[in-house]
């Protein structure tokens, strides 16, 4: 599969929540995506994530409470939340000793993925998950061909339905996997711009505020899952009412610059992923409400 057919394939299965009419709450548009960091570490060392460099991002295996999640879920049920959550972010989901009960409790308000990279599955695990509340398990594969012949023998013995596990092929012959072109990271991966790329993102909108935001481990929110340096919390469900968070003057700031095309706050001013691949319902609802 090509560069092209793998990313065509990760941006359509998004697509039915993410370009659907958006869901209100006292008149203010609502997320139908929250990604959720579960556990501060991964087994491994890739070289375009942060966890490569212990001085930025080291394994601090910090875990996301059960009681975060019952708070979460019952904050989201008072607002009629009927997205999605993917499990994901800065560390390996699959290392979490209770992700299974995490899964089932989110499963309660929405639909729930995880992307792993694939190490810890065996056909015990992925049975485990496949009988939760999970819809879909996406593996990025970065070792090359011999790691899918071998996750299909796994998956094969199975025998559970094809589309509940999505191989994605993520080797690639540069240092970043292929992924720099997409998203740096918020200027965490090396990436070669022209100044004259450079100006034009700054100029250009983002879509990411207006449809979903990223929680990690400890409760804190941020901006969007690009920033993977976690420097600017926009608030932390532990302490804040999550509406009250995502309707907050701090996030509402970031997405007025973000709709306008400025993308003047850091870490949005060293980014340069292309925020308007979803959301545009999201993005005109936001943008009528002023």
């Amino acid at each position: 599969m090509s560069v092209a057919e793998t990313i065509n394939k990760n941006t359509n299965r998004k697509k039915p929540i993410l370009d659907r009419d958006p869901q209100f709450h006292n008149n203010v548009v609502i997320p139908s995506w929250i990604e959720l960091s579960l556990i501060d570490a991964c087994n491994r060392k890739c070289v375009f994530c942060p966890k490569v460099d212990d001085s930025i991002a080291p394994d601090t295996y910090q875990k996301m409470e059960l009681s975060l999640i019952d708070k979460l879920v019952d904050d989201l049920k008072k607002i009629n939340f009927q997205g999605a959550f993917c499990l994901c972010g800065y560390g390996e989901p699959m290392l979490h000793k209770d992700v299974i009960t995490i899964i089932n409790k989110l499963g309660e308000v929405g639909g729930v993925e995880i992307v792993t990279n694939g190490d810890l599955l065996n056909e015990k695990t992925i049975l485990e998950l496949y009988n939760s509340k999970l819809s879909q398990i996406l593996v990025s594969m970065y070792d090359g061909p011999d790691q899918k012949v071998e996750l299909e023998k796994i998956i094969k013995k199975t025998d559970i339905p094809n589309n509940f596990i999505t191989l994605r092929e993520r080797w690639h012959k540069d240092d970043n996997y292929g992924l720099g072109a997409i998203s740096n990271r918020a200027g965490n991966i090396k990436v070669d711009i022209d100044e004259d790329t450079k100006v034009a993102f700054k100029n250009k909108k983002c879509f990411y505020t207006a449809y979903q935001t990223t929680i990690d481990w400890d409760g804190n929110v941020y901006v969007c899952p690009n920033d993977w340096n976690r420097k600017i919390s926009m608030g932390n469900v532990m302490q804040k009412n999550f509406f009250d968070i995502w309707n907050g003057k701090f996030l509402s700031k970031y997405r007025r610059e973000l709709l306008k095309g400025k993308r003047n706050s850091s870490p949005c001013n060293v980014c340069n992923v292309d925020g308007t691949v979803y959301g545009t319902k999201h993005h005109a609802a936001w943008t009528k409400k002023g």
